[in-house]
């Protein structure tokens, strides 16, 4: 048996089944971000305003945040391969609902709901990946899941804002359907059963997966990331007032942003199982480095292409450590543990945002990356601190050793 299975998991099926993850995660992180390309033909069509129909983001977020927990709580029992099924599954009817949905408000219920099965469905993909895998090789497993909705920034959101924009908003979602329907119908065929990996309740599991070495791990997340999209949300007006580039062109660099984004997070994954809290501190670093060139040189388009592409591959790299560290440190809550980074990090993005706009209105794009250094600059001050919490006992020796980036014992 390959060091890189556990007992009873072929290699084949290991990976067909990372693949049905990635595919899924790839489905939800399409559908989170695809009514952004869409929005004009939503207000439209709805008799709404533009900044009515961004509510359809907001709540979907806030389904993320606040109902996948929510929803992991109350089905914290259930066993994870019927759970990832039917949260699949369910993903695939609310979709449906959004495209049969005749008024605004059955809309936006549409993405609350989906939102929270997004939520839930990440959750419960770590839960079944890392129980596939060996515990020094949970950073494998969680970069798939993660890999999914980087991968689908990239490409999901692009090509389902041009079928929306070709054949109505409504195709969007069908193409979401049809994708997710093939997800669901490969977790089918070869998700292997996993155990439930945490306590038997919620009140047993909520004790460790709120414990504040874990809490700790979660506000790190929120600050790294709100930090980011403090600056990553007002990128084009950046690109086009400080390095003068604009049209096609900054598509361009939002491109190489986007593939390195999805590089980085597989490469994170990687990371993660040799040193993960040394990859957040160096990863932090490195995105530092990278909002310095483009703050001082971002003018120059070769420096600011360099700069965005190492944010890409560091910028995300990094979160599959966090997901490995707040895991590790939950230890036997981790079953409900593994949903609150997506939480944290939703949440960090929203209020990154809105710091970035009051940064904009004071200083320009400019200003804004100058809000996201500061920021990055003291997550990294705290990604040092929370790098001596260690996990907690009944994590067992493996998945602690893992977690501190200690190599395995050798037969």
């Amino acid at each position: 048996m390959s060091a890189d299975l556990r007992p009873g998991f072929s290699r084949a099926r290991s990976n067909l089944a990372l693949a049905a993850l990635f595919l899924g995660a790839f489905v939800m992180g399409s559908a989170e971000l695809i009514v952004v390309g869409i929005l004009n033909l939503i207000a439209d069509d709805m008799g709404v305003s533009i900044s009515a129909a961004g509510s359809l983001v907001t709540t979907y977020a806030l389904g993320i945040s606040i109902g996948g927990p929510l929803l992991t709580a109350v089905t914290i029992k259930f066993a994870r391969k019927q759970l990832l099924q039917i949260s699949l599954a369910a993903y695939v009817l609310g979709n449906v609902l959004a495209v049969v949905a005749g008024a605004f408000g059955l809309l936006l219920a549409a993405r609350v709901l989906t939102g929270s099965l997004h939520g839930l469905f990440i959750g419960v993909a770590f839960a079944v990946g890392t129980g596939m895998m060996p515990p020094e090789k949970m950073g494998k497993a969680i970069s798939f899941v993660f890999g999914g909705v980087a991968v689908s920034t990239a490409l999901g959101v692009p090509l389902g804002t041009l079928v929306g924009q070709v054949w109505g908003w409504q195709a969007s979602f069908v193409a979401i359907i049809v994708t997710g329907v093939l997800a669901l119908v490969l977790a089918i065929a070869v998700i292997p059963p996993v155990p439930n990996s945490g306590l038997g309740g919620f009140g047993a599991q909520a004790r460790h997966a709120l414990a504040p070495k874990v809490l700790a791990m979660l506000g790190l997340g929120f600050l790294l990331m709100g930090g980011q999209f403090a600056g990553l949300t007002y990128l084009q007006p950046f690109l086009s007032d400080v390095t003068g580039v604009s049209g096609g062109t900054i598509s361009i660099f939002l491109l190489v942003y986007g593939i390195a984004n999805a590089v980085g997070t597989f490469l994170g994954g990687a990371a993660a199982d040799r040193n993960a809290s040394g990859t957040i501190v160096v990863g932090g670093l490195l995105v530092v480095a990278a909002l310095v060139a483009l703050y001082v040189a971002g003018s120059n388009p070769v420096v600011a292409a360099v700069a965005l592409g190492v944010w890409g591959v560091v910028g995300f790299g990094i979160v599959p450590s966090i997901q490995y560290r707040v895991v590790g440190l939950a230890g036997p809550g981790r079953d409900f543990a593994a949903t609150l980074p997506a939480s944290a990090i939703t949440a960090g993005i929203a209020v990154g945002a809105l710091i970035g706009a009051a940064a904009v209105a004071a200083g320009g794009a400019r200003g804004a990356v100058l809000t996201s250094l500061v920021i990055c600059s003291v997550g990294v001050v705290v990604a040092y601190a929370t790098s001596f919490l260690k996990p907690t006992p009944e994590a067992g020796p493996d998945v602690a050793r893992a977690v501190a980036g200690e190599p395995a014992p050798t037969a």
